[in-house]
């Protein structure tokens, strides 16, 4: 029987070393000719496989290795990106970057390109990778339980790694490993009236428990048949840790200093400039990004080392994004965010205690299509899915129609009477290895349904 392979060691797909990166980028950089290059590489393997009507669809392995080469003369830039890594081809990379550049407007925002950065000791990834076969049985694990029942599954395993580097023309190198896992399954019940999803992400392969995501699905998909109407309306919702996570990070992407400082989001303040230091949520809210939840995100976008970030500490506002522009204009640091990571701390409530101390209630598996309303507000529209249901006495009666929401995530956490304990979560809507979140299950009164939809 085959076992996952650690494609970190012997490098038996292709994915570049810290050393073969170095040298492609010393490599590239010899041709440049502009006052400023950089260069970025990103080397992934990458499997995936899709299942439905209880039986694997599709499945493959791919592995490429990409240079994206900028150029900058004064405040005109531009780039190019290949997969090409011979002389030739990286030459001419190059020189297209450069005749590109010249061409471009002036951006007034430019900001130089940093010198060489210091950066913490790297983690030592040792990330499996599955084969197809170990990809097969996970599906296997799903479709079983969901045949079992009459039920039909379908679903989508991808899994990454790979090495990411970024390198100038003034010295600096970074590198960094990079890797997630994630396994999502919805069960459909044969008349089409009921469905459930389960879904998984973590770091690593070993992370991924095949057997629980397809129970949970399962489970849902014949408890949400036959759902009936309940009228939209404010309702006490009790949301899975999937769903707090489908909008929770909506927050930190929505802080921006500079829309902030210009009076154009919620993180304005009255009067003018920020809401640093202000109260915006429960002071049980602490909101963070670490760089330590997540492979691959010990480096921002212009080569600076991420640093743990608090958003929100005790409903407090502590910090906003300032980009490199931005931060010099207002005389502040610029922030070193790990997108790829965010965490909600949690409280010591279960989702059956929640349930059981709510006289009428929602509980929500998650969301779907959120988009955005009003960024003043931070308000977003979106969907419940797979799994939603009505909460009567501390019991759950009925499974519900879904509903339409328009919601403001910091109108949740102003709101919220329980936390429960934070778990890792598979929030991306594409089911894709997306970001690290990790989140509870909360509690929250109010929470604004606005129509019903027929979607199952």
């Amino acid at each position: 029987m085959s076992r996952p392979k650690s494609l970190f060691g012997a490098n038996p797909a292709g994915i570049l070393t810290r050393a073969e990166a170095e040298a492609l980028t010393k490599r590239t950089l010899a041709f440049a000719k502009a006052d400023e290059t950089s260069v970025s590489i990103n080397s992934n393997a990458r499997a995936n496989t899709r299942f439905a009507v209880n039986q694997v669809s599709t499945a493959g392995d791919d592995t490429d290795t990409t240079l994206t080469i900028r150029s900058t003369f004064g405040k005109r830039s531009a780039s190019v990106t290949t997969n090409k890594a011979d002389d030739a081809s990286l030459a001419a990379a190059v020189k297209v970057a450069e005749e590109l550049a010249r061409l471009s407007v002036e951006n007034p925002e430019a900001m130089p390109d940093l010198g060489p950065q210091v950066y913490p000791q790297a983690r030592q990834a040792n990330i499996s990778f599955p084969t197809a076969d170990e990809r097969a049985r996970a599906v296997k694990a799903v479709t079983d339980r969901a045949r079992a029942a009459g039920f039909v599954a379908t679903g989508y395993i991808e899994a990454r790694v790979g090495t990411r580097a970024l390198a100038n023309s003034r010295g600096l190198f970074a590198f960094e490993q990079t890797g997630g896992s994630s396994m999502t399954a919805t069960v459909r019940t044969p008349d089409g009236t009921g469905s459930g999803w389960g879904g998984a992400n973590a770091n690593d392969w070993s992370g991924i428990d095949a057997d629980a995501v397809g129970a949970t699905a399962t489970e849902k998909a014949g408890k949400s048949r036959n759902p009936v109407a309940v009228e939209p309306g404010r309702y006490t919702v009790v949301l899975e840790p999937t769903a707090v996570g489908n909008l929770i990070p909506i927050i930190a992407f929505s802080a921006q200093a500079r829309s902030a400082d210009e009076g154009r989001s919620f993180f304005s303040k009255p009067g003018g400039g920020n809401k640093i230091g202000m109260k915006i949520a429960d002071e049980r809210v602490t909101l963070v990004s670490d760089p330590a939840d997540n492979i691959g995100s010990g480096i921002t976008g212009d080569g600076r080392p991420t640093e743990r970030v608090v958003f929100i500490d005790k409903g407090v506002l502590m910090n906003l994004n300032y980009d490199r522009y931005w931060a010099e204009k207002q005389g502040k640091q610029p922030t070193a965010l790990a997108f790829g990571c965010m965490r909600l701390m949690g409280g010591d409530s279960s989702v059956a205690q929640m349930i059981a101390s709510t006289e009428r209630g929602i509980l929500v598996t998650r969301f779907w299509y959120i988009r955005p309303v009003d960024q003043r507000t931070i308000l977003f529209t979106g969907l419940t899915r797979d799994g939603t249901f009505l909460i009567e006495n501390g019991k759950v009666t009925h499974a519900i129609k879904n509903f339409r929401y328009n919601e403001s995530p910091i109108f949740m956490l102003n709101n919220v009477e329980a936390f429960g304990a934070s778990v890792r979560v598979s929030a991306s809507e594409d089911s894709s290895p997306g970001a690290a979140v990790i989140m509870p299950p909360l509690k929250i009164h109010d929470f604004n349904f606005t129509s019903l939809s027929d979607a199952v």
